[in-house]
């Protein structure tokens, strides 16, 4: 009889599950980069307005008959390049959430899923909130403030470049400070912080915050420093509510599980009834 060859791969359901990992990683990853192409496209056609609105607070104070350079041949390019794909980021991001939802969570345990949503929920509101604050409060003062040295002999010729590097790092700051309530949460929730803790170095906070105002905001008068300064003690004292409310989370699950050992100790003490013979 003639010898059968033997497959020479195995069927889907007796893969390695390292393999099957993989598979699932690069279904996802081709499907984010799908997205991403699309969404790169549509904005770069829209790139001239897209510059607009990045530029606009610097725009608004910029003395009339001003315009932006580029000191480089490719240098326009490559802006108007970064600009259409951070807000194709942007676009593209819940699609791009959905796709990491759908790989990590056959491994997350029911427990867990609970705290992804409000995680991701809070963690964009807030970030996007810290960069909404930045372009329309911080950022318009600041300019001016660079602009203000300009004279009839110095003349304000900004790169791309340079603008955008600058306005991006600006943002993202922001949008990181306005995560210290998520930050503060998780800390709590692994035991590194507490509510007691927060509220009794409220006045050091404060000094703090008040040291980054005056970093981040480089006009000198006290008025930009204020408004640099007060959303970050709103967020301090908001900071100071949710490790309260994580804190009480934390004992009540710590008591349930003490609850439960104490119980399977007992079971395990209680001898067992002799059987009648």
């Amino acid at each position: 009889m003639p010898i059968q060859e033997l497959p020479m791969t195995l069927p889907a359901d007796e893969k390695l599950p390292l393999t099957s990992h993989l598979e699932e990683l690069r279904k996802r990853l081709i499907h984010v980069f799908i997205a991403l192409g699309i969404g790169f496209t549509l904005c770069y056609m829209f790139k001239d307005w897209l510059f607009f609105v990045v530029t606009r607070p610097l725009i608004a104070v910029m003395p009339k008959n001003s315009f932006m350079i580029f000191t480089s041949l490719p240098e326009a390019f490559f802006t108007y390049m970064k600009i259409s794909f951070f807000s194709s980021l942007i676009l593209t991001s819940p699609y791009i959430l959905y796709e990491i939802w759908k790989f990590v969570s056959p491994g997350l345990y029911p427990k867990e899923k609970r705290y992804v949503l409000p995680f991701v929920f809070f963690s964009t509101l807030l970030f996007a909130g810290g960069v909404l604050f930045g372009y329309f409060i911080a950022l318009p003062p600041a300019f001016k403030f660079f602009v203000s040295f300009s004279s009839d002999f110095l003349k304000p010729m900004v790169s791309m470049r340079e603008y955008l590097s600058l306005a991006l790092k600006f943002l993202l700051a922001f949008g990181l400070c306005f995560e210290l309530p998520v930050f503060v949460f998780f800390l709590t929730k692994v035991g590194v912080i507490n509510a007691r803790m927060l509220s009794s170095q409220r006045r050091y906070a404060i000094l703090i915050i008040f040291i980054v105002a005056a970093v981040l905001t480089p006009s000198p008068d006290a008025v930009s420093q204020i408004l640099m300064a007060l959303p970050l003690m709103v967020l301090y004292e908001v900071s100071i509510l949710v490790s309260r409310l994580a804190g009480r989370k934390r004992r009540g699950t710590l008591e349930e599980t003490g609850n439960e050992i104490d119980r399977k100790e007992e079971e395990e003490d209680i001898p067992e009834t002799p059987k009648a013979e």
